[in-house]
């Protein structure tokens, strides 16, 4: 019996979109697929390599470009242009002393360091709670990129909203009972590419005496492969309002973008870093090269 040409064409379409679901039947569920991914994350987080790189950083103020280094004692950076412009002689003394500082005391060194290891503390803690805070969902797949993910590999997408059971231990993780998002992952590399969220809710923090996050708040935050196996923080977006001990106004937006991703010689002590940032910033002003970024408007 002949088949009516509709029906052929039903029966395409029926097949194509199949194949393109496939993604949808994986061996493991989206919580374990994030459990799994927060796993690899936690146990590589220890082995990156030092690198030197850029950022550019636009808030309501305006731009902010500087020269970043890992040393082995803690990140030194050295702001390079303001609004896209290089800095006057004035202040790019005033630069210099103030980065110094790292250099001549060991107890602002021990600040610093300080300072890094309990945002990276933060940073983990959340990451810890990924798999147990939310209700995950599958949502298709994005094409990665330079910025995102690998260029050319499929990341897989979640979509995210509380989990009701969810009983956060303390004020850092107590921001995720109002948040619902995404999350982009290479499932071959377990790697986290891309991870936003929105507050669809007021959040408060302390009992709401500490404070409290008006709901709409964003951010995003995306890495990629910037070679090696190496993955970095390439963009990073805050927008936030609340208020915060005793009627302080919380009233924050910035986009973060960083490039020029370079391995930066292995330990090396801050002098060392702070001399290779002064090299870098020459090399700059001689290449007329300001705005190494493409603007990003919070």
């Amino acid at each position: 019996m002949k088949r009516s040409p509709l029906v052929v064409v039903f029966s395409c379409v029926l097949l194509n979109a199949l194949a393109a679901r496939a993604w949808e039947l994986p061996s493991q569920s989206p919580t374990d697929l994030v459990r799994a991914t927060v796993q690899h994350e936690l146990e590589i987080a220890q082995r990156g390599a030092k690198f030197l790189f850029l950022e550019h950083k636009v808030t309501q103020n305006g731009s902010q470009t500087r020269i970043i280094v890992e040393t082995r004692e803690m990140m030194a950076g050295m702001l390079v242009a303001v609004n896209d412009q290089p800095l006057s002689p004035d202040q790019r003394q005033a630069e210099y002393a103030r980065v110094q500082r790292f250099v001549d005391d060991p107890g602002e060194r021990r600040k610093r360091a300080r300072q890094e290891k309990e945002d990276a503390d933060r940073t983990k803690r959340i990451m810890v709670a990924l798999p147990d805070a939310f209700l995950y969902q599958w949502d298709g797949t994005e094409p990665g990129s330079d910025k995102v993910g690998t260029p050319g590999r499929d990341l897989v997408r979640l979509k995210f909203s509380p989990n009701p059971k969810y009983s956060p231990p303390s004020n850092v993780e107590q921001t995720l009972t109002g948040m619902q998002g995404s999350v982009l992952i290479d499932t071959a590399d377990h790697r986290i590419a891309k991870i936003e969220g929105t507050l669809f809710k007021e959040v408060g923090f302390g009992w709401g005496i500490l404070g409290h996050l008006d709901r709409g708040g964003h951010f995003m935050v995306q890495l990629a492969d910037i070679g090696g196996g190496n993955w970095e923080v390439t963009q990073m977006d805050l927008a936030l309002t609340g208020k915060a001990l005793f009627f302080k106004t919380i009233n924050f937006s910035s986009v973060n973008v960083f490039s020029d991703f370079r391995p930066a010689p292995s330990g090396l002590s801050v002098a060392e870093g702070i001399e290779l940032l002064k090299k870098e910033e020459a090399a700059m002003l001689a290449s007329n090269r300001h705005a190494p970024l493409d603007d990003q408007k919070p």
